[in-house]
């Protein structure tokens, strides 16, 4: 097994799989409601579908990293907003976190081994635009990004089903 494809098995089984610490993301989302996705049950927190939409941008800004592209920004924005609350619209968002996730796995069986050390954008180390670093820390680093925001979803669900018994 190659270490991009332990990578990739990683992102798989946080995503939809069988991650150690415990439940997937998409299992997390399972059966929420787009009025409950759209809530903001605590003061000064994200809504799910916020970090939903955070969590697809960068997993396609990295994707698109892995092609070749300059690093920056996702184009959709480092937190895109939520435009509109439908059922039809909650679907749509996570079908886009499905087709990112699909399009990241399918960049990863393509990606040699050789090219996880190579340094993404310039030399110098810029956290914003988050270059001067491997490959490697870039595909961890999104890796535990996700990890930590679909414990925020799990975390914002929890408080939705002391008040709604979802």
């Amino acid at each position: 097994m190659t270490e991009i494809s332990r990578i990739a098995d990683q992102f798989r089984r946080a995503h939809d799989g069988d991650p150690w610490y415990g439940t997937p993301l998409t299992q997390i989302l399972d059966g929420i409601t787009a009025p409950e996705a759209a809530a903001r049950p605590l003061p000064g927190a994200k809504s799910i579908w916020e970090v939903l939409l955070h969590i697809t941008a960068w997993i396609g800004e990295t994707t698109q990293r892995l092609r070749g592209r300059a690093p920056g920004p996702p184009p959709e924005g480092d937190w895109p907003p939520v435009t509109e609350t439908t059922a039809e619209a909650w679907e749509q968002a996570k079908q886009a976190l499905a087709r990112a996730h699909e399009e990241l796995q399918r960049e990863l069986v393509s990606t040699p081994d050789e090219r996880l050390g190579q340094t993404v954008g310039g030399p110098s180390r810029d956290r914003p635009q988050g270059t001067g670093i491997s490959f490697y820390v870039l595909l961890h680093g999104v890796l535990q990004h996700n990890v930590y925001h679909t414990a925020q979803i799990a975390s914002l669900r929890r408080v939705l089903a002391a008040r709604w018994s979802i």
